[in-house]
């Protein structure tokens, strides 16, 4: 879960201001943590505590209102209703925070799981669609399945078009917050990828929604190639301590599972 939070921190200066290259700064005081950060620690949270995705998303979201690049519309009128329900969203919120549930174990349990964090908000069969499949390849990553694989679940599973690759969305690419139009891309930086950092480099280079592309990437490029330990340090650094913890405290879980 935290190679999502990190490619949102990464991305987070070109969410507004794309650039269409691999060559820059990965940390500078003008990253910071966004809406993306922020709903991937409710989601892991909710797992921690066993509460409701629905319930911990409210908490954290209300607790820090004003993120970096602010929340959707959409999504911040469902964490300030007072009866919140789900608004049949097919927006990549769904697979940017669906990280934690990739590290569960069994697939059933994973694709329960992502569904039921998408369906709280994002209950259009693409926004659930979004979500499992970033969870199902996060799944496959830390089995030891190999890209071929992974690429095979997203486009015969899910039946996502990954026959482009990341020079040509450099040219074509324009900014979209839909899962259709956001999840694909994300999967071609990681195959197109060789480690850790140059997946999140690919994904910001694209342009468009430039932290949730690197959430959705740094997830995947996590459990495929693990993290490494200067970039780790450098992220934490931007997050609060109560964020941390709930990092660390997944982590044990995690472990403990193993």
């Amino acid at each position: 879960m935290l190679g999502s939070i990190i490619g949102d921190i990464v991305g987070s200066r070109y969410e507004f201001a794309n650039i269409h290259t691999t060559d820059f700064e990965l940390f500078t005081p003008y990253n910071d943590f966004t809406d993306d950060t922020i709903c991937t620690i409710a989601i892991a949270d909710a797992l921690l505590l066993k509460e409701s995705f629905k319930d911990r998303l409210l908490y954290w979201c209300r607790k820090y209102p004003t993120p970096m690049g602010a929340y959707g519309a959409r999504f911040a009128q469902w964490v300030h209703s007072a009866d919140p329900q789900p608004y049949n969203s097919f927006g990549n919120g769904s697979a940017m925070r669906v990280a934690p549930c990739g590290w569960l174990g069994s697939l059933d349990e994973v694709l329960e799981a992502a569904q039921k964090s998408a369906a709280c908000t994002h209950n259009h069969p693409e926004g659930i669609k979004g979500a499992q499949c970033v969870a199902h390849a996060i799944t496959l990553a830390l089995s030891g399945s190999g890209k071929d694989e992974i690429k095979q679940i997203a486009t015969h599973t899910y039946g996502y078009d990954l026959s482009t690759n990341c020079a040509a969305l450099r040219e074509s690419y324009c900014f979209n917050e839909t899962c259709q139009g956001t999840v694909p891309q994300a999967f071609i930086c990681f195959l197109e990828s060789h480690d850790f950092e140059s997946a999140l480099r690919l994904a910001v280079s694209i342009g468009g929604d430039s932290d949730t592309l690197a959430a959705i990437t740094g997830g995947i490029a996590e459990a495929y190639y693990g993290i490494p330990k200067d970039i780790e340090n450098q992220a934490l650094a931007y997050l609060p301590e109560e964020f941390q913890q709930v990092i660390w405290e997944f982590r044990e879980k995690v472990k403990g599972k193993k």
